[in-house]
C-alpha cells in the first residue's frame, strides 16, 4: 500500500472524513457478515472485492478508490455488428497510459460492479503482477480475457500463473505478436486464447491462417479501426473487432433518404402521445400496422410486467403502459426501422446512452424532466441508425423543447448529461470536467455506466 495511504490510515480519525480517494467501510458488519463468517474470511472477501491494498483497523476498512478515473468502453463486435462483449479501460489524456495501480483498480472495480457474465466477453489490459489478483476470484473465467504483451510471458513464474488461469477457464490475449513468435514458441501458444491485432497489422492474413489451422481454438480480434470500411473488410474474413470509436465514425446519411412508411407511422404515434391524444385515436393508428401492434402486445405480455391477465387489445396495452412509457418504447422501435445498413451494435449504443443518462439524472432532475433523458440518449444516434439527416426526423415530430435543445446544441437542462455520456465513449473525452459541472464524482458515473451496459445487454431486439 502506498505510504500516503498508510499515513491516512493512521490519522484519518482526526480528520472530518477520509480523503475522497479513500472509502471507509465497517468491515465487521458490512452485508450482515458479522454473524456468518470469521474475521479472517471477512477480510479476505473485502480484499477480493476492493483490492489487495485494502487495510483494516479495528472494525473499519480503508479502501483506495479510483481518484478521478472514468470508465471508457470499446464494444467487441462480431461480423454481423452485434456487440458480444467490451474492452474496458480508464479514460486517459492523449499520450498517457495506465500504470499497474490503475489496471488493478479497474480490475477490482469491474469485479465489484459487473454481475456475472452480463456484459458478454470482458477484455482487460493486464500486467504479470495481476495474474494472481484476488479480484479474479469473482470475475467469470469463461467471459474474462486478460490482454498481455509477449514480454509479460517470458518469466517462468509468470508463465505458471498464466497456465493456472487458463486451467480455471480464463482467456489470455496476446497483443500484436509477430507471426514468427506464434509459430515457434511452443510454450506460449497453448496459453493463448486470443490474438489482438491492430487494424493494418502487416501479418494479419498469415496470423488468421495460422489460427484456423491450429488444433486448439485461437480467436483473432482486430482493434483500432479508422472507419467502417476497414471493419467490413475484417468482417468478410469472419473476424471479431473492437471498435473504440463506434459512435464517432458514422456512415454518412443519404440526404435524399426518406423515413420508411413504418418510421413515419411511429413518428405520427409519438406526436399523438406528445399531444396527449385520445386513447381511441391511438388505438386506431396502432392497428394500422400489425407488426407494431404485435410487438407492443408481446412487450406488454412479457414476464417483466408480471401481469395476471393477458393483454389482447391496443387500448388495454396503452392504458396499462401509460403515455410516457409508450413514448419511450416508440423511440426504441423507431431506432430499429432502418431500411439499410442496420447495425445492432449502434442500436445497442443508443440504448446504452439513453439508460446511462437516465441513471445519471436520477435524483438530480424533476421526474418530468428526467423521464425525457432516455429519449435524448437514444435519439442522439437516430440519424446514424436511420441513415437520414436528423432534421428530417424533427420535421416529422415536435419533441419537447428540452429534448430538442439537448439534441441540437447539448444545452439546457438535459444537454450536459448527453455530453457526459458521449465523453465516456472516447478514450480522451474529458469526462472529469463534465462530471464536475454536474456535481458528480467518478464512482457514480462509472457505476451508472456499467449498470447501463448490463441493462442494454438484456434488451431483446
Amino acid at each position: 500500500m502506498p505510504n500516503q495511504a498508510r499515513v491516512y490510515l493512521c490519522c484519518w480519525r482526526a480528520e472530518p472524513q477520509p480523503p475522497a480517494r479513500f472509502r471507509v467501510l465497517d468491515w465487521q458488519s458490512e452485508w450482515g457478515f458479522h454473524a456468518c463468517f470469521s474475521i479472517q474470511w471477512r477480510q479476505f472477501l473485502f480484499r477480493v472485492l476492493y483490492g489487495p491494498e485494502t487495510t483494516f483497523t479495528n472494525n473499519l476498512a480503508l479502501i483506495r478508490m479510483p481518484e478521478n478515473n472514468y470508465l471508457v468502453r470499446a464494444p467487441l463486435l462480431d461480423p454481423k455488428q452485434k456487440a458480444v462483449g467490451y474492452k474496458l479501460s480508464w479514460q486517459k489524456k492523449e499520450g498517457e497510459s495506465s500504470d499497474e495501480a490503475d489496471l488493478r483498480q479497474l480490475l477490482a472495480f469491474v469485479a465489484e460492479h459487473v454481475p456475472g457474465s452480463s456484459l458478454g466477453f470482458l477484455f482487460l489490459d493486464a500486467v504479470p503482477a495481476m495474474l494472481s489478483a484476488a479480484a479474479l476470484q469473482i470475475l467469470p473465467p469463461s467471459k474474462t480475457v486478460l490482454v498481455l504483451n509477449r514480454a509479460d510471458l517470458v518469466d517462468e513464474n509468470h508463465v505458471a500463473l498464466a497456465a493456472a488461469l487458463r486451467t480455471r477457464g480464463f482467456g489470455l490475449a496476446l497483443r500484436d505478436p509477430d507471426l514468427a513468435c506464434l509459430e515457434q514458441d511452443e510454450t506460449l501458444l497453448p496459453l493463448v486464447t486470443h490474438v489482438m491485432l491492430n487494424a493494418g497489422h502487416p501479418e494479419q492474413a498469415a496470423i488468421v491462417k495460422l489460427a484456423k489451422t491450429r488444433k486448439a481454438p485461437l480467436s483473432v480480434v482486430v482493434d483500432g479501426f479508422p472507419g467502417w470500411r476497414e471493419f467490413d473488410a475484417c468482417a468478410l474474413m469472419g473476424l471479431n473487432g473492437i471498435v473504440g470509436n463506434l459512435c464517432f465514425m458514422p456512415r454518412k446519411p443519404n440526404p435524399d433518404e426518406k423515413p420508411s412508411s413504418q418510421a413515419i407511422l411511429i413518428l405520427q404515434l409519438m406526436q399523438l402521445v406528445q399531444d396527449n391524444a385520445d386513447i381511441r385515436h391511438l388505438e386506431k393508428i396502432l392497428n394500422l400496422d400489425s407488426a407494431i401492434s404485435e410487438k407492443l402486445l408481446h412487450h406488454m405480455n412479457s414476464a417483466r410486467f408480471g401481469l395476471d391477465g393477458h393483454i389482447e387489445s391496443m387500448r388495454q396495452a396503452v392504458s396499462m403502459l401509460g403515455y410516457k412509457p409508450l413514448f419511450r418504447w416508440l423511440s426504441l422501435l423507431l431506432a430499429m426501422t432502418s431500411k439499410s445498413g442496420f447495425s445492432p451494435a449502434l442500436l445497442q449504443a443508443a440504448i446504452v446512452r439513453g439508460r446511462f443518462i437516465e441513471l445519471l439524472g436520477q435524483g438530480l432532475l424533476h421526474k418530468s424532466e428526467a423521464e425525457n433523458l432516455f429519449v435524448v440518449g437514444t435519439f442522439s444516434l437516430l440519424d446514424q441508425l436511420l441513415g437520414i439527416p436528423v432534421d428530417e426526423v424533427f420535421s416529422q415530430v415536435v419533441l419537447p423543447e428540452a429534448v430538442a435543445q439537448a439534441l441540437r446544441s447539448r444545452e439546457g437542462a438535459l444537454g450536459p448529461f448527453l455530453s457526459l455520456a458521449e465523453a465516456c465513449e472516447r478514450e480522451d473525452g474529458g469526462a472529469a470536467a463534465l462530471a464536475d459541472a454536474l456535481s458528480m464524482n467518478a464512482e457514480r458515473v462509472n457505476q451508472a455506466h456499467l449498470a447501463a451496459l448490463a441493462w442494454a445487454q438484456n434488451i431483446k431486439f
